[in-house]
């Protein structure tokens, strides 16, 4: 019964795709940058243990640690229908490993997830509206540097929006890369704007990006997980932080706050 009311939530337009997965650090240098990390590291256990693939499509290390900004995909049916639910501030509450003083400290991350488009949905993204730039790629710790510019960066410019991507080593691969996640972008900028109307009716909905705090990870004084949004707390956070988010996943969906 269970499985079966799981199913019924997942019958959005998207929930079928792949997901396209932005993990970003909030203000705070290292501990945030840090917490980017462990956020990035969960995201890819859950993603192992279901038995779906992932990619990374855009990698900034962090200054000293972790990592500034992250963007991968998780291939697999339904990720999006499952993922979606992620999207929102994630707030980490701990002892700073990094401040010999030993005292709490809070840090923030962003989540945004898009569906990945099939070829059967059409974006029309015009050349004169884009603005496209290459630059030479670094990958962390040194491994993958281009000696050529194969990076490739898209901006937008009626919206804004800029992506990246320098994993792959051509010039090619990377824009080809770069304007997937630009048209899922695009798409669920769209789709938010159409469904502004049934967003306002339901809470929350409309402060999805950016605003909202939809998890904390206490790991002191206390050990807890709480998702806000349905009130359910788990008091094993490394088993969370390992990639046990299942039981948000579900309980978010079920509850209609996805």
């Amino acid at each position: 019964m269970h499985r079966f009311s799981l199913n019924m939530m997942l019958d959005g337009q998207d929930d079928q795709n792949n997901a396209i997965l932005s993990i970003n650090a909030g203000a705070g240098g290292t501990e945030a940058q840090d917490w980017a990390e462990m956020l990035f590291r969960m995201y890819l256990r859950w993603i192992e243990g279901k038995g779906f693939k992932s990619s990374v499509v855009d990698f900034q290390p962090g200054d000293e640690a972790g990592i500034k900004s992250v963007t991968f995909t998780a291939t697999g049916q339904y990720a999006f229908g499952h993922l979606k639910s992620e999207s929102g501030v994630h707030r980490l509450v701990r002892i700073s490993p990094f401040n010999a003083s030993g005292k709490r400290h809070t840090s923030f991350a962003s989540v945004f997830v898009y569906p990945e488009l099939d070829n059967t949905i059409e974006i029309d993204v015009a050349e004169k509206d884009l603005r496209i730039d290459v630059f030479r790629a670094s990958g962390a710790g040194g491994q993958h540097v281009n000696k050529t510019s194969s990076a490739v960066r898209i901006t937008h410019l009626p919206t804004g929006i800029v992506v990246q991507c320098q994993q792959e080593k051509s010039q090619h691969r990377n824009k080809d890369m770069a304007m997937k996640v630009l048209k899922a972008r695009l798409y669920e900028a769209e789709k938010r704007k159409q469904d502004k109307r049934l967003q306002e009716i339901h809470d929350g909905k409309d402060d999805i990006a950016w605003g909202s705090q939809i998890r904390s990870y206490v790991m002191h004084p206390y050990q807890m997980v709480k998702d806000h949004r349905i009130g359910l707390d788990v008091g094993n956070v490394n088993h969370v932080l390992d990639g046990g988010i299942d039981v948000f996943i579900e309980g978010v969906l079920l509850s209609g706050k996805a």
